[in-house]
This record gives C-alpha cells, structure tokens and sequence, in this order.
C-alpha cells in the first residue's frame, strides 16, 4: 500500500471531485484513500483495523484516520469494534449485483448521450485522469487506480449536468468491491482495462455514440466480472 503525504499541503495525495469546486480536507482526502484500499480489496471484509496500524500503513498520523474512519462507519462501510478499531463491512454478491445493475440502467445511457452533447475541451481536460488510470495500472498501485478511475468517471457524468447523478454514482461506487483487482496485477492485465479509459474518451470526441454505449457495457461488465472475482 503506498504512503500518503504526511502534510495536508501535500499536492501528491489525489482528492475525488467535490461539488461545487470546494477543497477537500487532509481528514477528507485520508477518507478517500481508506475508501479506495476498500474497493481494491486491501481493506478485507470481517478483518478489524485499528486506527494506529492503518496510519503505520499510510504513513499519517492515527488521528486523521480514526476520524475518516469514523466518516466511513456513517457511510456503513465498516463497524466500530470498541476498543479495538474498526471492522469492514461484507457486501453480498446479489448486493454487488444490484449495484451494478443500477450504474448500468444510469451511466450508460448517460455517457452515450455525452457523445452528442460534451463539448471537446470538458472531454479533453479529463484526458490527465484516464492517463493516471493507465500509470496506476502499469505500477499495480491498486489505491491510485480506483481514486483515478473514480475521478475520470464521476467528472464525466458532471457534465451531463445532474449533479443527483454524480451523487448517486458515487455512492454505489463507494459500496462496490473490486477484489480482483490484485489478480490482474499479478497476471499483468490491468492494464488492458486501464486503457479502457482511454478508449472511451476517444470515442467521445469522435462523436461515436455507438462505440461509447458497447465500450462502456463492456466497462461497467468488468465489474461484475473481471475486476470482481476474489482473488
């Protein structure tokens, strides 16, 4: 697991989109990483998690972690354990499915029209968080990857301009697990589906419609699928 700056001044540690444009704070940011170890599987379902070893593995202090970790159990992402820390909530996989299912019936339909509606400077200014998928994959740096895939997908949908969307994006996105991650890692084939990214955005600027709809079934089918599978 990479280290996160030690310093709220630190512009190395990414931060998710905030509506409105509002900065994120250090306690933020530390609520994103631990959502994004999460996703990744490297937080595991049932394993307790004491704030003071969490913040060894980030490279922070307890405090800022005790605190985002407490944001997460709001979240019903983990479980306080008194006196012990926190325990990460298991997610069926008939709830994975209907996840899934919901951000299906939603993004695709709206990241298709996006390609008769997106200007091409909105498009192209996503262009640096696709890359940072790509970067992440080819490094195995699982908790990068999911905080730029989060990034890229969540500032797409913004343009639709419903920002109830991107909201509720976000939350099914933050409830998903991504256990095989670490598989394709290993296997070297995370990096086919960073490239995704990439791919879709093209096809956005082509004003290919059809190619946006099959290329982003195929997307959100990873996650039930490829990118899903316990490793």
């Amino acid at each position: 697991m990479r280290d996160m700056a030690q310093t709220s001044q630190d512009s190395t540690v990414p931060a998710l989109p905030r509506l409105g444009g509002r900065r994120s704070s250090f306690r933020e940011r530390v609520a994103d990483a631990l959502r994004a170890a999460l996703i990744a599987g490297e937080l595991r379902p049932g394993e307790v998690y004491s704030a003071p070893s969490l913040a060894a593995r980030f490279g922070v202090s307890a405090t800022p972690v005790r605190e985002a970790m407490l944001d997460l159990a709001k979240e019903g992402l983990v479980d306080t354990v008194p006196n012990k820390g926190f325990r990460v909530t298991a997610v069926s996989d008939q709830q994975l499915d209907e996840y899934t299912h919901i951000r299906a019936l939603v993004e695709i339909p709206t990241v298709a029209g996006l390609a008769r509606t997106a200007d091409r400077v909105s498009l192209e200014a996503l262009r640096p968080a696709a890359r940072e998928i790509v970067t992440a994959a080819v490094a195995g740096d699982l908790i990068a990857y999911v905080e730029a895939d989060t990034r890229f997908h969540l500032g797409l949908l913004a343009l639709a301009g419903n920002a109830h969307l991107v909201e509720v994006v976000a939350d099914l996105r933050k409830r998903s697990r991504l256990y095989g991650l670490t598989a394709l890692v290993e296997a070297d084939r995370l990096l086919s589906s960073a490239q995704e990214h990439l791919e879709l955005l093209d096809a956005l600027l082509e004003q290919d419609e059809t190619a946006v709809r099959e290329i982003m079934t195929r997307h959100i089918g990873h996650v039930r699928g490829l990118w899903a599978a316990a490793d």
